[in-house]
């Protein structure tokens, strides 16, 4: 039987301990220095709005060129969804989307579409959110709008079955939906019946597996560059150059302050093949770091087996998932709901040449984009 909605999450520590969102914010702004300069194709500043226990992570960026996807609008919409068109492979149809998507992109980038606010941006590929508070949101972006009053101002990673509240919210402040792309999630992952059969045969694999788990605290400096190197090889490697190149040094020092769980699997000889790294915040867990050794055969089902170690932590933890974008497939035969997510884009307060470029931006999505991603389930 299903365990029916996920139970909450205490939202205080015992006294004198900050809430959950407010610990991990205060980790993120204790490594951001490291962020910003270990991962090398990352160019951001990193800021904090509000204040106390309701501070909110922020990017600052100013047009910088050849950014990541997860800094950079242009790179989001344009430049990686070229390389998604190529994935895809039907050439009539992807070669004039194609030559949308320079042409708009030389467009955007024209209109400084990347002199952007991210709030509640963790520089990672899924932005997870608090529990809802409006009044908070309303701070949040005045300060932007007061701070950097140049910048577009956005909030990335929601969409309306997990933050219907924040859109909502957002929406009646003047923000802008834009579509980005369609994620999977997982509301809860059933103990016994009505399991999928291919998440059963996953899971009987995290119990029968020859690879050793090896949980963080048994990890060695050598193994945290092997688990970048793994990363590497599927994310940017086989996927996109365009997703954030972590190093190392990143992920010890987000492992190190609580905001990353990483697991990896050794082989017999003790080499780690496969690694995933969890970001968990209020009822969510969302798997940010994910890699393994593509050399080796496929039958071994290595990703089949981190992506287990997802599941089998939120059934463990009840956590419903966003496991992001990609392998579609995959997800929905696990149980995934294909769901759109949107970017909220604030452009009042700029000149009007840059509010109609957000506005052309959202058009294209809305009824180019959009109905594109939901009719292929990409």
């Amino acid at each position: 039987m299903g365990w029916g909605a996920p139970r909450p999450v205490t939202r205080v520590h015992p006294t004198g301990c900050l809430t959950e969102f407010a610990a991990r914010v205060e980790a993120f702004v204790r490594t951001s220095a490291v962020a910003t300069r270990s991962v090398s194709n990352l160019v951001t500043e990193v800021a904090v709005v509000g204040e106390g226990e309701e501070r909110a992570p922020v990017s600052i960026n100013r047009s910088e060129y050849q950014n990541t996807w997860v800094c950079s609008p242009h790179t989001a919409y344009t430049r990686y969804a070229m390389e998604e068109l190529e994935r895809f492979g039907h050439t009539a149809f992807t070669l004039p989307l194609r030559a949308l998507c320079r042409g708009l992109g030389g467009y955007l980038w024209r209109a400084g579409v990347d002199d952007a606010v991210a709030i509640n941006n963790w520089l990672i590929s899924t932005n997870l959110y608090p529990t809802f508070d409006r009044a908070m949101v309303r701070r949040w972006t005045a300060e932007a709008r007061d701070r950097w009053p140049g910048h577009a101002i956005w909030f990335r990673s929601l969409n309306l079955r997990y933050t219907a509240d924040w859109i909502a919210a957002l929406r009646d402040a003047g923000f802008l939906m834009i579509p980005s792309r369609q994620v999977y999630l997982y509301d809860h992952i059933e103990r016994q019946a009505r399991r999928p059969q291919n998440l059963i045969r996953d899971l009987t694999l995290l119990a029968t597996t020859e690879f050793i788990a090896s949980p963080v605290e048994q990890w060695t400096l050598t193994d945290y560059d092997r688990a970048a190197e793994l990363y590497r090889l599927l994310y940017l490697e086989k996927y996109s150059r365009l997703n954030p190149d972590y190093s190392a040094l990143f992920l010890r020092a987000w492992s190190q302050s609580g905001l990353l769980d990483l697991t990896g699997y050794r082989d017999a000889s003790g080499v780690l093949q496969a690694v995933v790294g969890m970001f968990t915040l209020d009822l969510t867990i969302t798997a940010p770091i994910v890699g393994y050794n593509t050399m080796l055969p496929q039958r071994l089902g290595l990703y089949r087996l981190l992506m287990a170690t997802v599941y089998d932590r939120a059934a463990r933890l009840r956590r419903r998932i966003n496991l992001s974008a990609g392998a579609a497939g995959f997800k929905r035969l696990r149980g995934g709901v294909g769901t759109m997510e949107y970017s909220a884009v604030y452009v009042r307060h700029l000149p009007k040449p840059r509010r109609l470029a957000i506005a052309v931006l959202g058009l294209l999505a809305r009824h180019v984009g959009e109905p594109i991603m939901q009719r292929f389930e990409l």
